[in-house]
């Protein structure tokens, strides 16, 4: 059965840097995802909205997403308030996901812990029938996700991972989405200008996004893997599901 997976972000860029493996390897599988981004990145230091919006495009086409929005609201202002966070409600509700994935509620930048805030709370709202929302003119019908899992973005997890997801074989279309937002990272070849240089825009930034993918991967026995965190406990039918056939 195909399902559909909705990733919330506060910026266009953060899911490729966080979780683009895991995305690829769920849209090669044949199940839809859609990015919900936040905010335009209107305060970056480098680039301009409308370019990282071209950008964010050429990047979702690499992962095989078609479906995306972004919810207008203010870069560097982002806060758990009800306003925000019903936004996403309406998102939840038009999308339908089975599986939210969601920041880390512990990041560098103030915006992704927000967003890890007003999610969980969207995510709650959304399954309430006594909470009215509609879309182009349209009433919306209550919907909860079966699932929340934390994606890592810079700072590390509270806790390690509960899941690993080995990405190994995607891991090439992980990188070349990234680099996709020339304008954000060291891609010399494909953006010059005389703008600062900012904490992601480092040459050694993406060799460090890498080396976490290698540590990653070195903890499940395979060369690259992404992890996250679980919300809710996580549950098996039988442990026969961790049981693989090995060549």
């Amino acid at each position: 059965m195909k399902h559909t997976v909705m990733v919330v972000c506060a910026h266009p860029d953060d899911v490729e840097l966080a979780c683009a493996g895991t995305v690829k390897k769920l849209t090669n599988d044949g199940h839809r995802v859609v990015f919900v981004e936040c905010t335009r990145a209107e305060l970056s230091t480098r680039g301009t909205p409308q370019l990282r919006a071209i950008e964010a495009e050429a990047a979702a086409h690499i992962l095989g997403v078609v479906d995306k929005e972004n919810l207008g609201m203010p870069d560097g202002a982002l806060e758990s308030t009800l306003e925000y966070a019903m936004r996403i409600v309406g998102a939840i509700r038009h999308w339908r996901p089975s599986l939210l994935l969601i920041p880390s509620p512990i990041e560098r930048h103030p915006d992704h812990e927000a967003v890890h805030a007003l999610s969980r709370r969207a995510a709650f709202l959304a399954g309430l029938a006594r909470i009215e929302t509609s879309r182009d003119g349209a009433h919306q019908q209550p919907w909860r996700p079966q699932r929340m899992l934390c994606y890592q973005q810079q700072w590390d997890f509270p806790r390690l991972p509960d899941i690993y997801v080995d990405v190994t074989e995607v891991f090439d279309a992980k990188m070349e989405s990234i680099r996709a937002f020339a304008s954000q990272f060291h891609v010399p070849t494909a953006y010059e200008s005389d703008e600062p240089q900012t904490f992601i825009s480092r040459p050694g930034f993406l060799e460090e996004i890498e080396a976490r993918a290698r540590y990653y991967g070195g903890r499940i026995g395979t060369t690259y893997a992404e992890g996250f965190l679980a919300v809710e406990p996580l549950a098996v039918d039988s442990l026969s599901v961790l049981i693989r056939d090995v060549d």
